[in-house]
């Protein structure tokens, strides 16, 4: 189904949210390469899903920077949890642009795989990762749009913080 141009924007919605909570077909994980857990959303994500996630994740072996796994949801509202590394800021010219849109692109090949018709990110590589926040929005948004082209499905952008929020609200005029 082609999605009209002037009418893309209905289907994204940016939140200030805990993603933990969301009522989603699925949420998407900002995973380290190990997929056992971490910090920030990974962190949240696992703590809220329970050991069982932990105990599934152990079977995938880990997941390379930009590509993604899935998960079922366990405790959490969502079915599921896609899990994507996304790059490690290190400048910008050593491919972390390409990789994390691999990120957006993987998460919605699994998508589209699976039937998920919501989908929640956070802004993967945003936070400790140290990808520049205005253009890690950039990109999860040219990808979304790109996505929702094609797709009928709900993405939300579930922002951390407020400036996370803003960033969005900034790259959304540049389209």
């Amino acid at each position: 189904m082609q999605k009209d141009p002037d009418n893309w924007h209905s289907t994204i919605k940016l939140v200030m949210a805990d993603i933990t909570t969301l009522e989603v077909d699925a949420v998407v994980n900002a995973a380290n390469n190990s997929l056992l857990g971490g910090g920030g959303v990974d962190g949240a994500i696992h703590s809220a899903a329970g050991p069982e996630l932990l105990e599934e994740c152990r079977g995938l072996c880990g997941c390379p920077t930009g590509e993604a796994r899935i998960t079922r949801g366990y405790g959490l509202p969502a079915r599921f949890v896609i899990h994507t590394v996304g790059p490690i800021w290190s400048g910008g010219d050593n491919g972390e642009d390409d990789l994390l849109r691999n990120c957006y692109r993987n998460c919605f090949a699994l998508a589209e795989l699976h039937d998920i018709k919501t989908i929640a990110f956070p802004a993967i590589s945003a936070g400790v990762y140290g990808f520049p926040m205005e253009r890690a929005c950039r990109i999860a948004l040219r990808e979304m749009m790109s996505y929702l082209e094609k797709k009928n499905v709900d993405v939300i952008a579930v922002c951390f913080s407020k400036r996370a929020l803003w960033c969005y609200q900034v790259a959304l005029q540049d389209f």
